[in-house]
């Protein structure tokens, strides 16, 4: 599978995009949130879902991103004020046992709203989870591919 992408105008050094080639799937452009902090009240156990926990977000956004620069627009790349909507409305809402639930509610609806996106990398960690030992945090990382 093939994309297209705008190359440079290198005899001009122009930083506007002017020329259009094919390019690999491996040589998408990479967008990354890193520890995104949330405080919910969410896990197997009543004291998790009553008491509450903090979870930390990672996610990793590939697609053809270089056509946002030719008008500045925010439709033409991987928008994070989405993960934080979409993450924030999850976290919020009705009590999921599994982080696993949590991180795949979040991972659809992302990739869903964010129709540019080629690749989603969802990492999704609760942080010290209550397992009768010390552990810095548990996490599950899920992926989506068009």
């Amino acid at each position: 599978m093939e994309f297209l992408i705008s190359a440079f105008d290198t005899q001009t050094t122009s930083p506007y995009l002017t020329q259009q080639k094919s390019i690999n799937p491996l040589h998408l452009d990479t967008i990354t949130l890193k520890s995104l902090e949330f405080y919910a009240k969410h896990g197997y156990y009543d004291k998790e879902r009553r008491e509450g926990n903090h979870f930390e977000l990672d996610v990793i956004a590939k697609g053809n991103f270089k056509e946002a620069i030719k008008d500045d627009d925010l439709n033409q790349t991987f928008n994070y004020e989405i993960v934080k909507e979409v993450a924030q409305r999850v976290f919020k809402g009705p009590s999921e046992k599994l982080i696993e639930s949590l991180c795949s509610r979040i991972g659809n609806e992302i990739f869903e709203r964010s129709t540019i996106t080629k690749e989603l990398t969802i990492s999704l960690r609760k942080l010290n989870p209550p397992i009768g030992v010390p552990a810095e945090y548990a996490e599950i990382t899920m992926r989506w591919n068009r």
